[in-house]
C-alpha cells in the first residue's frame, strides 16, 4: 500500500513541473508554426533616401485626392464610387497599362473591379495577383482605409508597367470590400475570385493591400486580437503580413523577402481563419476558391484609433514610412514573379 501512496505523492509534487514543460511545450509549438518568420525584424532609427521622399510626395497626392477631392466613395455616394474607379483608370491609361472593368449588379447599383494585367514572357503562365479596395467605409473619407493601398497598387502599376517574367502579374481595385458587402456574394473580390476559378488558371500568391499608411512610436500603441499579444511588439511602428494556415508558406516567403530588401520593421502570423482580424480583407475572397492569400497591413484597428471613422483623414498617416513600405512590397512582389518553383 504504501508504495503506490508514495508514487502518487511524488507525481503530486511533479506536477507543477509537468504542467510548466506542457505549457511551455504548446507555446514553442504555436510559435514555430504561427509566429516563427524567417529573418529578423529590422530595428533601428530610419532615414529616408531622395527616392523615398519624391515617392512619399506622390503617394501622399494620390492618397489625398482620394479622400479630400473625392471623400466617401461608396453604393451610398455611388457617383463618389465611380468618380474613383474612373480616375484609376485614368492613372493606368497614363503609363499606357491597359485596364478592364469588371461590371456586376445587385438590387438596384451596378458597380464594377478594375484589373490591369501584365504578361508573362510566356503564355499559361502561374499568376500573382495583388489588389487593394477602392470603396470606403460609410461615412468615412477613407485615407488609410483604404486610400493608401490603393495609392500603393498604383505605385505597383507604375514599377511593373514593362516588368515580363515567368509569371503573369495582376493587379486588381476591387470594390464592396466594406460592409454591408463585406463577406458576402456582393463583394467585388468573391466576384473576382469566382470568375478566376472559371479561367482555370494556377494562381500563386494574392496579397491584399489593407490600411498600410499609419505607423507610430508611441509604447503600448499595438494591440492584438487574443493571445498573440505574448509573441509581438507593443508599439505599432512595424508592417504585418497575415493569413491563414493554408497560406502559411506564402506568408514567410513574403515576410523573408521584405526582412532582406527593407529597412523597415516587419512582422508575421498564419493562424486559423476564425481569429478575429485575419480575414478582413480582399485576401478572404481568394481563401474561398483556394489561392493562398495574405493581408498586408498595418493592423488598422489593433492600432489606428481613426479607423472606420470620419477622421480617418490624410492627415492622420505617415507618408515617408508609407514610401519605404511600398518599395517594399515592390520587392516582394517581384520575388514572387521571379520564382519559378
Amino acid at each position: 500500500m504504501l508504495g503506490p501512496l508514495r508514487r502518487y505523492a511524488t507525481v503530486l509534487l511533479r506536477l507543477p513541473t509537468l504542467v510548466g514543460i506542457v505549457f511551455g511545450g504548446v507555446v514553442f509549438l504555436v510559435w514555430w508554426h504561427t509566429v516563427r518568420m524567417p529573418g529578423r525584424s529590422f530595428h533601428g532609427p530610419l532615414s529616408f533616401s531622395t527616392q523615398e521622399l519624391a515617392l512619399s510626395m506622390v503617394l501622399e497626392r494620390d492618397v489625398r485626392f482620394l479622400s479630400t477631392n473625392i471623400g466617401e466613395r461608396n453604393t451610398r455616394k455611388e457617383v463618389a464610387l465611380g468618380t474613383t474607379g474612373a480616375w484609376i483608370e485614368r492613372q493606368l491609361h497614363e503609363i499606357s497599362l491597359t485596364s478592364r472593368r469588371s461590371p456586376y449588379s445587385f438590387r438596384d447599383h451596378t458597380v464594377y473591379n478594375i484589373d490591369a494585367i501584365i504578361p508573362a514572357s510566356s503564355a499559361n503562365s502561374d499568376i500573382v495577383i495583388v489588389g487593394a479596395h477602392y470603396d470606403s467605409a460609410l461615412g468615412t473619407p477613407g485615407a488609410n482605409d483604404n486610400g493608401t493601398g490603393v495609392a500603393c497598387l498604383l505605385e505597383l502599376a507604375r514599377h511593373f508597367v514593362s516588368y515580363r517574367g515567368p509569371r503573369e502579374l495582376r493587379l486588381v481595385w476591387f470594390t464592396n470590400e466594406e460592409p454591408p458587402y463585406f463577406q458576402t456574394a456582393d463583394m467585388g473580390s468573391v466576384h473576382y475570385a469566382r470568375a478566376l476559378a472559371s479561367e482555370q488558371r494556377h494562381v500563386v500568391a494574392m496579397l491584399s493591400l489593407e490600411t498600410i499608411g499609419y505607423y507610430t512610436d508611441l509604447s503600448d500603441s499595438q494591440q492584438y486580437p487574443g493571445a498573440v499579444s505574448a509573441f509581438f511588439p507593443s508599439v505599432g511602428n512595424f508592417l504585418a503580413f497575415v493569413g491563414n494556415n493554408d497560406s502559411a508558406d506564402l506568408v514567410r516567403r513574403s515576410v523573408a523577402a521584405f526582412r532582406s530588401t527593407t529597412h523597415f520593421p516587419s512582422e508575421g502570423l498564419s493562424v486559423g481563419a476564425e481569429m478575429q482580424g485575419i480575414g478582413w480583407s480582399d485576401h478572404w475572397a481568394f481563401w474561398q476558391i483556394g489561392v493562398p492569400a495574405v493581408m498586408v497591413t498595418d493592423t488598422a484597428i489593433f492600432r489606428y484609433k481613426h479607423y472606420h471613422r470620419v477622421t480617418d483623414t490624410p492627415d492622420r498617416l505617415d507618408y515617408r514610412r508609407l514610401a519605404r513600405v511600398t518599395l517594399g512590397i515592390q520587392h516582394v512582389v517581384r520575388t514572387l514573379l521571379d520564382a519559378e518553383d
